[in-house]
């Protein structure tokens, strides 16, 4: 892990709790609450400064987290309950638009890098690129060309939206018949497919279909890549005779050459050496209905760029929830968690992998992870566990109802119940960081 990368990861988490509290703030301040303290980071201060308005602006050693701690909002000796600037002075209302303001103001901050980011490097619409003649899904209508709007009953926008949908809900010998709807022409149809088991031939690499070089991102243990020498990290330069320049030239390539039993030559670039090789796939088996998509990003217009922004912030806030019900199910793992440590690392692993491609590529990429981040944080910031902004606001539907507020002492030891739960999470998922990076 670089220092660079390092430092990347603290500006980008830096930057993402800063438009959180930015958000509890701005709201707080226009239902006349006072903020005494708003600070980036924990622990001791840095730097500090107080402003004429008597807030005390702070950047702290620990550069994770942050706060807006306004007047009234926690327990303290120190606070005046009989100001009217404290936040429980304010209305049920007032204090709902503060407590929601800082998940809102990360999905915005989603919303507007998905513009710039869409704006310059398109989007992947999920376009049928290969049908198998015979499979259940060409018996049923669907051709290549058709574009994907539902898979199963889940809006699509992306191609990788029918991936996340066949990843959480993979197809296996008891499953039911899978609705498509699909744009042909302009027009919608719908089909009705069952799966069925089918043999495919794997090459065992995951890459990403972008301007960058075609790096492999991973590599499957025992596969036919790991087999001939290959590693995470490599660059493919060439394949069965077509020269690769980007992971889009790879994507291309595999959608107008399906792989087969025969054996591909691979020139590829090892730690700085360039090796070619003969790979043969490794025969697989599955259910399957027979079709793949896009996952290529093309150019779109103005109007397009803004109605696929708003997609991609959706498609980034529902893939946490899927994500989070995907983990309770029991079909997840707490692999799947990541904490500060599992975030540097993937900044890192990003941005060494960006790099060679030149600034342009590595700040599209960064402003990807930033996306993401930024969406997860405000989900996560929503969840109804007490000492979140989600559990806080659950408080206040409540006292909504009952028309009364809650027993401070009862809120008090929900709070440190809530976050007692949270520090116990946190040490789990720093130990699960820690194993994964060594």
């Amino acid at each position: 892990m670089s220092f660079i990368s390092i430092i990347l990861s603290i500006l980008i988490l830096g930057i993402l709790v800063l438009v959180h509290e930015f958000g509890h703030f701005i709201l707080a301040k226009k239902n006349g609450v006072f903020v005494k303290e708003f600070s980036i980071g924990f622990g001791p201060r840095i730097v500090s400064h107080v402003a004429k308005s008597g807030t005390r602006f702070s950047w702290k050693a620990i550069p994770f987290g942050g706060s807006c701690q306004m007047l009234g909002a926690l327990e303290d000796e120190d606070d005046d309950t009989d100001d009217e600037r404290s936040f429980d002075k304010k209305s049920v209302w007032a204090r709902m638009s503060i407590i929601l303001a800082g998940p809102v103001f990360n999905f915005f901050l989603a919303f507007v890098l998905a513009v710039i980011v869409i704006g310059t490097s398109g989007y992947d619409p999920a376009t049928v690129t290969y049908v198998a003649e015979g499979s259940p899904v060409y018996e049923a209508g669907l051709r290549e060309g058709d574009i994907i709007t539902n898979y199963n009953g889940a809006a699509i926008n992306f191609g990788r939206e029918v991936y996340l949908e066949e990843y959480l809900h993979p197809l296996e010998s008891d499953s039911k018949a899978v609705t498509i709807t699909y744009l042909r022409d302009g027009k919608k149809q719908k089909i009705s497919a069952v799966p069925q088991k089918r043999d495919y031939y794997i090459l065992g690499l995951s890459y990403y279909a972008n301007e960058n070089e075609a790096a492999i991102a991973e590599i499957t243990a025992g596969g036919p890549f790991e087999q001939c020498g290959l590693d995470q990290g490599d660059v493919i330069l060439q394949i069965g005779g077509t020269d690769i320049k980007t992971g889009q030239d790879l994507g291309n390539y595999f959608n107008e050459h399906p792989i087969t039993e025969e054996p591909i030559h691979i020139k590829y670039l090892h730690r700085g050496v360039v090796k070619e090789t003969d790979v043969t796939p490794q025969k697989a088996s599955a259910y399957t209905l027979g079709f793949d998509y896009n996952i290529v990003n093309q150019k779109t217009n103005v109007g397009g760029v803004l109605k696929y922004s708003f997609a991609e912030m959706r498609y980034q806030i529902l893939s946490v929830f899927k994500g989070i019900g995907f983990l309770f199910s029991g079909r997840g793992s707490l692999d799947m968690l990541s904490g500060p440590v599992g975030i540097v690392e993937v900044i890192g692993t990003t941005y060494d992998a960006s790099a060679p491609s030149g600034f342009f590529a590595t700040l599209i990429n960064m402003l990807s992870i930033v996306i993401l981040l930024s969406a997860n944080l405000g989900v996560i910031n929503l969840l109804p566990i007490p000492a979140m902004d989600g559990g806080k606001f659950l408080l206040l539907i409540i006292e909504a109802i009952r028309r009364k507020p809650i027993n401070k002492k009862y809120e008090g030891i929900i709070t440190v119940v809530g976050a007692v739960l949270i520090m116990i999470l946190a040490i789990v998922v720093l130990v699960n960081d820690i194993t994964k990076f060594f």
